[in-house]
């Protein structure tokens, strides 16, 4: 005979059924607010003048992304830059972060409790925009370069911790110790040993390393001066703000200004930036999930 019995720590079908419906809820606010972004980016100047935003405009037109095309090749050099600086920063980040936390999980290294400390005093206190822009810009000498985007953000107090709160959790010091007793190096069982089971914690700051260095437009603007080195989110913010700028000043400037203003897509436009920032980077989620999902649950239950 067949056992129909459910296990005692089964849900229930009408919880079940009421789980996934708020699930969906949940599902649909995420993912409205930017299904409506995209469809403002493609509406008309003309329908949102008189209508307003809305999910079913007047007309639909590619003012705004014709006005981005119009940057022509620096467009490309800027995509190039800002997938050049994400790729290398996340990389060095991750090589700088995993030799700090791994020196602060393993409880034999004699100055573990002050280089602790010294982590966690700079998530509280910093130095403050000027002594770090004088330290980069004149002691450095970090300006005009991929280097001056990327050292600045090298290391992250925040990822430090959880990448070592993460060797904490899954590695077993008994591990470290066999490894040690068979002839092991300090980097052959970081590299060999410890990185391959940490794969879920290296996995969750790659990629919260990889939003930061993508996402980033004020270090640029503070350190590069050459179109060159210009990354996409800096590229599209300034023309943002020239954009608004015509908008603000069109009738101190004078009438030509007032054409050009007329003849811009201001509104579909910050739309369309939103859009060319956050669908290169979506794309990053889907191979990430199931390390994030066990990364972060194992850091924050565990310290």
């Amino acid at each position: 005979m067949k056992n129909n019995k459910r296990p005692v720590n089964a849900v229930s079908r009408p919880a079940e059924a009421v789980m996934h419906l708020v699930l969906a809820i949940f599902c649909l606010a995420c993912i409205l607010p930017f299904l409506f972004v995209i469809i403002i980016s493609f509406s008309s100047q003309e329908s949102i003048r008189e209508i307003g935003f809305s999910f079913t405009p007047k007309s639909w037109a590619l003012d705004a992304y014709t006005y981005v095309a119009k940057m022509g090749r620096q467009l490309w050099v800027s995509y190039f830059n800002s997938f050049f600086i994400t790729i290398v920063g996340t990389v060095c980040t991750l090589l700088v972060t995993g030799l700090y936390a791994y020196a602060l999980y393993r409880k034999d290294f004699k100055y573990r409790k002050f280089f602790t400390f010294f982590c966690f005093f700079t998530m509280i206190f910093g130095g403050g925009l000027a002594p770090t822009y004088v330290i980069c810009k004149q002691f450095l000498g970090l300006s005009d370069s991929y280097a001056a985007v990327i050292i600045p953000m090298l290391l992250n107090p925040f990822n430090i911790i959880v990448m070592r709160t993460f060797f904490q959790s899954s590695i077993p010091g008994d591990l470290i110790d066999a490894a040690a007793i068979d002839g092991s190096g300090e980097y052959y069982t970081l590299f060999r040993i410890v990185v391959p089971i940490a794969k879920p914690g290296i996995a969750t700051v790659g990629l919260l390393s990889a939003l930061a260095y993508w996402n980033e437009w004020f270090i640029p603007m503070l350190y590069i001066r050459e179109a060159r080195y210009y990354p996409l989110q800096y590229l599209l913010q300034e023309m943002q703000s020239k954009v608004d700028f015509l908008a603000k000043n069109s009738a101190v400037i004078g009438a030509e200004a007032t054409a050009i203003r007329a003849s811009l897509p201001s509104d579909t436009l910050k739309m369309a930036l939103v859009v060319l920032i956050v669908v290169p980077i979506a794309f990053a989620y889907p191979f990430f999930q199931r390390y994030i999902i066990s990364g972060l649950t194992i850091g924050s239950v565990k310290g």
